[in-house]
């Protein structure tokens, strides 16, 4: 029968030297051994979201970034009624275009366009447009309205521009959260 000496190693995980109980041991100790393969996983995890985010379309990250914008109207109007029918109930609440993301997509990400409404509103009234923009007008005022329908400029975002979207819209909304707990 062979028999090996073991020397001393360096624990994969603290960095320690111990003397090991087995040849193939990496770690000093079961607890170690149980962080390392939580930061192995928190590792891997990292590396497929890395992957997935290089893999994405155009398509996938504006949708992300009108995710972010919408969440963040959403609570920002929550305290609100409908922007169209000025009421409050118990339903869903949507984050409603005056200019339809169709008809003006340079101010789809633009939460001066996005405004919490219901669901009657936005889904089978079509945005209850007439209604909307007598809502903002009594809002903010016709200078504001003005504003927004005049906007014609047409915006074509790269990746990295959608993706700051998304990043300032989700910081947003942190900090909007934190304000209101």
């Amino acid at each position: 029968m062979l028999t090996t000496t073991l020397k001393p190693k360096e624990c994969a995980h603290c960095g320690s030297s111990f003397m090991p109980f087995r040849p193939m041991a990496s770690v000093c100790s079961p607890v170690c051994a149980r962080r390392k393969v939580e930061a192995d996983k928190k590792a891997e995890k990292a590396q497929t979201k890395t992957r997935k985010e290089a893999i994405k379309t155009y398509a996938e990250w504006k949708a992300d970034a009108q995710k972010a914008v919408n969440d963040f109207v959403r609570l920002r109007d929550s305290d609100l009624p409908c922007i169209s029918c000025g009421r409050f109930h118990d339903g869903a609440w949507h984050a409603g275009h005056f200019r339809s993301r169709g008809a003006a997509p340079q101010l789809a990400l633009d939460p001066r366009n996005v405004h919490r409404q219901c669901a009657p509103c936005n889904l089978y009234l079509h945005g209850n447009q007439i209604a909307y923009r007598a809502g903002l007008v009594a809002r903010y005022g016709e200078d504001y309205v003005v504003a927004i329908e005049s906007e014609n400029e047409p915006l074509k975002l790269t990746i990295d521009e959608l993706r700051q979207i998304k990043v300032i819209y989700r910081a947003k909304l942190r900090d909007l959260k934190k304000a209101q707990a």
